[in-house]
Formats: structure tokens, C-alpha cells, sequence
């Protein structure tokens, strides 16, 4: 965080006021902002009223009425050069009561929402109400936000840095660092224009922007210090070409390189041609024409590309872009390669015509039957019959596992891919309901969420097929005592980030707010390389965006079901973190959530794991098994998180959002308090609670490795 260029702008209280700890006597008088002149008492010059990137606390941001000047924070052009870059935070020019970050000073690209009276209302109210005190100010003269720290132990800054990204920073004497507590836009892609002119953003690259084939970073001295709003440069000018293979020079024409499952610029035209072949000629007969797309329409720019971004499985809106580069830049240009490369292919060709020709009928009535599996619905869900399911299980023969919605049988399709196809018993749904149903699970796509592939609707037959889960469920791995698999810490940490990740989806990102209603190891599966998959999310209940619970039967499994279904209250998505929770506690420690017997007396673990992440003794909730190797640091984050999310008053639990961000180390966790209901529960009280609930306990026992698929 270049501590020796910022470690100025740190205040320990929550004005100007008490700055004794810092040492100011090295700054020239004019230019020292906490220095007072002598003559008439009155300040001639504060920083407060030049902030730079940076905001403090007891500083203002906002308009001046009286001389129409906006104060405002910009951030540096680079971390090493503090001259004023493209992004910046000010009050909303629009003049609504909100702050906004710019590029450019026009774009925004984050808000905070409107001030309520209290705190803004983007901005998670605890946020702003534990340490941070924000004032809003509407007078004659000036409209303006001020925040000071209600613990004057606690030093902060709110920075907009190079990279376009608001953050709230505090300050870690133990650690001698700088912790950022509050960060918008969450994703670094998210900001306009970050990495330039045909620079394309890639958070899987290791310097995040990077240039596209054919092109390559306008000044590298600028890239390597992370700045990237010059962009990217062509290698070689394009030539504008024409609809033969030559243009006028006798030289090769401009060609297009495909770039898949990219993010489209938002600067499109939009052509009415009806063929891709029609929009690129479209393109390439258009000498400005830097690239096209065409899906069921077709969009050229003939402007700089901007905002490019490499999306990956489980992102949304990809599509693919056709970059157009002159021919030195294309791969594989050569044209005396290309000829011979024809000619062999020409008569290889030829060789293999006459033999397909032979054979072809015969391999296409026995193909066809298999064809029929390639019937698609509403895009990527497949259509099979029931003979097509009964063929790929080998008629039902291997079973995986099974509970109250029916069994799980393993099956592979024609091309060998290895499906899991559930078989739903007692299903009353009529054909169309069911269908219904199916399209909107099958529209929801998450890296961490288990994909539907098809499904099954014949007579009574209701059968779902999925991807199939090589290592099976997470009850199995953590629970199965002639289990072999040992997963190690990092493991651990990395399916719980997972977990967490895709109960986000569900609830927040989704078009519906969808509730799963059961999480619980046995319906969290685990792919070849140990990823988590939320399994089972068919039971769940799905939420208008207007309404923020519902009523609705109990379902689950007991141990992880939250106070309000045991009370018959309404519930919302804080049921399914209060299961998180429970099941959090279950992956560090590797024990079950239930009664433990030792030493000749019992105790309700997850009420003794609660009391010792409250002692600060988390390191003793970790599996035995492990040896003591893991982060403690991650332990002790992963412990409060857990005890946060199985408090009794769904109001003092977090979002999933936030769970996320507190797991990735984005958010601080505090020490949380024990659950009331924990504390004080005894042991005929478990037993009260586990007799009213004991059918559905059976149900919860009764689902195997593969429990699941729904």
C-alpha cells in the first residue's frame, strides 16, 4: 500500500484534532494542514480542502453552493506517480443525496444509495454504525458527508485507488498493515475502462489486464507499474481490404480471430443482416470496423474496443467477439502453408468420402437411435426419452444412493459422459408443471452449484439427470469411517469458500431470491478436483424480489435447522446461514453435529464449539486428524464465521454476500456472542426437539454419498 507515501493521510481519532502521535514537525509551516496561522487565528490553508485520493475522517466530501465547486477524492495515476487519474469519488453531480464513483468524471460505475437518515442505504448499515458515525449536511451553503470514528484507538482512510476501486482501509498495529474493510465494485472487471483501448480484462491473469492477440501494451513501462488506460496498440496496421482474397496492393487482406465467451462492449451498432458470413463481410468492408459478433443479430464497432473482459464457466452474458487483425497477426498466416495444408486435406478427404459413402447408411441407423438423446430444450437442457435413461443406466443397475425424493443411479450417455440420473418417486406433477420447474432450474448456472443436463417426462415417469460427482458427497468424505480420502485444510477452506459462494448465487443473484431449505453435508458433492457443488436445490423455495420471506412448511434435517422453522415463523434466506453455519463447524472439526459422550458425561457440540471461539481457544476445534496443520488465521475466521451465522435472531446473522467476503478476508470478523438458545439448552430440552422432528431426522439419516442429485 506504498505505507511511506500514505501513512501521512492516517488519523487516530475521530477529527483533526488529536494528532500527537504524528510527528509534523519536519512539514514547512504554509504547508502543514493541522498548523494553525498566528495572525487572527484562522486557518490559510488544511487538507481537509484538498484530499487528494484520500478520505478522512472529519473531512468533508460534497458540493459548495456558495461557489458551485464539487469536493471531491481522485485517485493516483499510478501507485507511483500521485498526479490525478481517471477515477474519483464526489457527491452524485445530479444532485440526488448519494455518492457516486466516476471515470472520467461523468461515468459512474458505483453508488452509494441515498442517505436515509442514518447511513446510505448500498452501503451494509454495520458498516457504517460500529466504528464509523456518518453525518449528512444539507444547509445553505454546502451539501457534504462527514464520518468520524466513534473509538479513538481505530485508525482508518477511505482511498480510491489506481485501479478504480473504493476502499475502506483500518489500520493493524499488530500486524503493521493496512486491512481493507469495505471494497466497491467487489470485482476489478467492474470498472469502465480499466485496462484501456483493447485492453481486455482477465481476473485469472496474473497482472489482471493483458492485450488480446495482435496487439500490445502502448507504454510497458506504465503496465508494469499497473496502470493501464493507455490500453493496448495494434502490432500492424490494419489494410483495408475487399471481398476477394488480395486488396488492391497485391497483399493479404485483414482477417478476424475469434475470442470466446468474452463480456461484449457496450458501444455496439447493430446491422440487419441475417448470416454471420453477411456480418463479417459487413465488417471487413468497412475500413473503421475494429470488430464484430453475431448470435441471432449482428453487432460491429467501429470505435475502440472498451472494456473487454474473459469470462469463465459460471459467468454470465459471454458471447463471442471476431477481433479483426491485419494477416501478419493472424495465427498460422503463412499462404504457401495454407495451399499444401488444402491440397493433402483435399485428397485426404476424397479417400475418406468414398468410404463413408460405403459405410454412411449403415452408421446412421444405428445412430439414429442414439440421436434422439440430442433433442434440446430452452437451449443446453436435453430431452431424453425414458428407453434413452434406461439404455445409459444400464437399466437402473448401479445404484448410487437414494432418500425421501427417490434413488440416484449412475449412467453414462452415448459420447461416455458420465451422468447421474435421479429417479423422483411419488411425484405428482402434471407434464407441464414439471416442466416448468425443470426450465428454472436448469437456467441457474454457478461454478459451485450442481448442473442440471436434462431431464425425463414420460406418462409417470419424472426422472432428472446431472452432472456426475466422481468423489462423491461431502457427508462421506468427512464422516465415512473406511473413507480414504483425507481432505487437508486447504481443502477444507476452499469447499467452504464454495459453499458459500453458490448460496450467494441463490440468494442474491438470482432473478428469484431462492432459499435451499436443507444444506447439510450429504447435499454438498464434490467434483474430480474437490470443488464443492450445492446438490438438492429442486426442494428449494423461491422468493419475489418483493417480499423478503415467506411461510411455508417445515423440511430439512434436524441439526441444522434454523429457530424460526422449529417455531413455525416465517423464514428467508438467514435459514439457510444458520445450516451454513452448523455445517462450517462440521468441516473444521471433522465431527458430527450432535450429542458427544466423553469421559462419562455428553455435551451438545455445537454449543461447546460456540463457547470456545468465544475463549479465543478456535485451535481446538480443528480435526485431530490434521496434526495441527493449517492456517490459524483461516481457523479463526472460519470459527466466528460459523458462530455469527447460527445466532438465534436471524437479524444478527450475516448475508451470504457478506460470509463470502469475511471467508476471502475482504471483511474484518469480530468476536461474536454465544447463541442464546445454546447456552441455555439442556439436554431433556434435546431430546424434546429431536422426538418432535424424528421423521424427519429418518429422512436426513436415509440419504447415501450420492444423496444429492434432486
Amino acid at each position: 500500500m506504498h505505507s511511506r507515501k500514505r501513512d501521512f493521510y492516517a488519523s487516530k481519532s475521530s477529527g483533526c484534532s488529536n494528532l500527537s502521535e504524528l510527528d509534523i514537525s519536519h512539514v514547512p509551516r504554509l504547508l502543514n494542514p493541522y498548523r494553525k496561522a498566528q495572525v487572527n487565528s484562522s486557518i490559510i490553508w488544511q487538507s481537509f480542502d484538498h484530499p487528494g485520493d484520500t478520505w478522512m475522517p472529519g473531512g468533508w466530501l460534497g458540493f459548495n453552493k456558495i461557489t458551485g465547486e464539487y469536493l471531491s477524492i481522485t485517485c493516483w495515476e499510478n501507485p507511483e506517480n500521485p498526479a490525478r487519474g481517471p477515477f474519483s469519488e464526489s457527491l452524485d453531480p445530479d444532485g440526488s443525496n448519494q455518492y457516486v464513483l466516476l471515470y472520467n468524471g461523468s461515468q459512474v460505475y458505483w453508488s452509494s444509495g441515498l442517505w436515509n437518515g442514518q447511513y446510505f442505504s448500498s452501503v451494509p448499515g454495520t458498516a457504517q454504525q460500529t466504528v464509523f458515525n456518518f453525518t449528512f449536511v444539507d444547509n445553505r451553503e454546502r451539501k457534504y458527508a462527514m464520518y468520524t470514528i466513534t473509538d479513538s484507538s481505530v485508525i482508518t482512510r477511505f482511498v480510491v485507488g489506481s485501479s478504480g476501486l473504493g476502499q475502506q482501509f483500518l489500520w493493524l498495529s499488530n500486524r503493521q498493515e493496512w486491512q481493507p474493510v469495505f471494497t466497491q465494485p467487489l470485482s476489478h472487471c467492474d470498472v469502465p475502462s480499466l485496462c484501456g483501448p483493447f485492453g481486455l480484462c482477465d481476473l485469472e491473469s496474473p497482472s489482471l489486464c493483458r492485450c488480446p492477440q495482435g496487439f500490445e501494451p502502448v507504454l510497458n513501462e506504465e503496465w508494469e507499474l499497473n496502470d493501464w488506460n493507455l490500453g493496448c496498440k495494434r502490432k500492424t496496421q490494419l489494410k483495408c481490404g475487399t471481398k476477394s482474397n488480395l486488396n488492391r496492393e497485391g497483399e493479404e487482406r485483414d482477417g478476424f480471430f475469434m475470442m470466446i465467451n468474452m463480456r461484449l462492449p457496450s458501444n455496439g451498432e447493430k446491422l440487419m443482416v441475417i448470416s454471420a458470413e453477411e456480418c463479417e463481410m459487413a465488417c471487413l468492408n468497412n475500413c473503421s470496423c475494429s470488430a464484430y459478433s453475431f448470435d441471432t443479430s449482428c453487432l460491429i464497432w467501429t470505435a475502440n474496443l472498451q472494456n473487454l473482459q474473459q469470462l469463465y464457466s459460471g459467468d454470465h452474458g459471454g458471447g463471442t467477439v471476431y477481433l479483426r487483425l491485419a494477416a501478419a497477426d493472424l495465427p498460422s498466416t503463412n499462404n504457401s502453408h495454407k495451399v499444401k495444408t488444402v491440397v493433402i486435406v483435399s485428397l485426404v478427404g476424397g479417400l475418406l468420402g468414398m468410404v463413408i459413402v460405403l459405410f454412411g447408411l449403415i452408421w446412421l441407423c444405428r445412430r439414429w437411435r442414439k440421436s434422439q438423446i440430442l433433442s434440446k430444450v430452452e437451449g443446453s437442457l436435453i430431452r431424453f426419452s425414458y428407453g434413452d435413461l434406461r439404455h445409459a443406466t444400464k437399466n437402473f443397475s448401479e445404484k448410487l444412493g437414494g432418500g425421501g425424493f427417490g434413488s440416484v443411479f449412475k449412467g453414462a450417455l452415448p459420447d461416455s459422459t458420465q451422468v447421474a440420473v435421479k429417479k423422483l418417486e411419488g411425484s405428482r406433477q402434471g407434464e407441464k408443471q414439471f416442466q416448468a420447474e425443470v426450465l428454472t432450474l436448469g437456467a441457474i448456472q454457478h461454478i459451485n452449484l450442481l448442473r442440471l443436463c436434462g431431464f425425463c417426462c414420460e406418462s409417470s415417469q419424472r426422472l432428472l439427470v446431472y452432472e456426475f460427482m466422481p468423489n462423491g458427497s461431502l457427508d462421506s468424505v468427512l464422516f465415512k469411517k473406511d473413507s480414504d480420502i483425507m481432505l487437508s485444510w486447504n481443502m477444507r477452506y476452499r469447499i467452504s469458500l464454495g459453499i458459500a459462494r453458490g448460496l450467494a448465487y441463490l440468494h442474491e443473484e438470482c432473478r428469484e431470491c431462492i432459499i435451499h431449505c436443507d444444506i447439510k453435508p450429504g447435499n454438498i458433492l464434490l467434483d474430480a478436483d474437490f470443488k464443492a457443488k450445492v446438490a438438492d436445490f429442486g426442494m428449494a423455495k423461491l422468493i419475489g424480489r418483493d417480499f423478503s420471506r415467506v411461510l411455508t412448511t417445515m423440511r430439512g434435517t434436524i441439526g441444522y435447522l434454523a429457530p424460526e422453522w422449529i417455531s413455525g415463523l416465517p423464514i428467508s434466506p438467514k435459514v439457510d446461514v444458520y445450516s451454513f453455519g452448523m455445517m462450517l463447524f462440521e468441516i473444521i472439526s471433522g465431527q458430527r453435529n450432535s450429542m458427544h459422550f466423553e469421559e462419562g458425561s455428553k455435551y451438545y457440540y455445537p454449543s461447546w464449539a460456540a463457547q470456545k471461539v468465544i475463549e479465543g481457544d478456535e485451535k481446538c476445534l480443528l480435526d485431530s486428524r490434521l496434526g495441527g496443520e493449517a492456517d490459524l488465521e483461516e481457523v479463526r475466521r472460519a470459527s466466528r464465521v460459523a458462530c455469527w451465522c447460527i445466532q438465534d435472531a436471524e437479524m444478527d446473522r450475516p448475508i451470504m454476500g457478506q460470509v463470502v467476503q469475511s471467508l476471502e478476508g475482504v471483511l474484518e470478523v469480530d468476536v461474536p456472542r454465544i447463541p442464546r438458545s445454546l447456552q441455555h439448552l439442556m439436554e431433556d430440552q434435546i431430546s424434546h426437539m429431536y422426538d418432535d422432528v424424528s421423521s424427519v431426522a429418518e429422512q436426513g439419516a436415509s440419504e447415501s454419498s450420492q444423496g444429492g442429485y434432486k
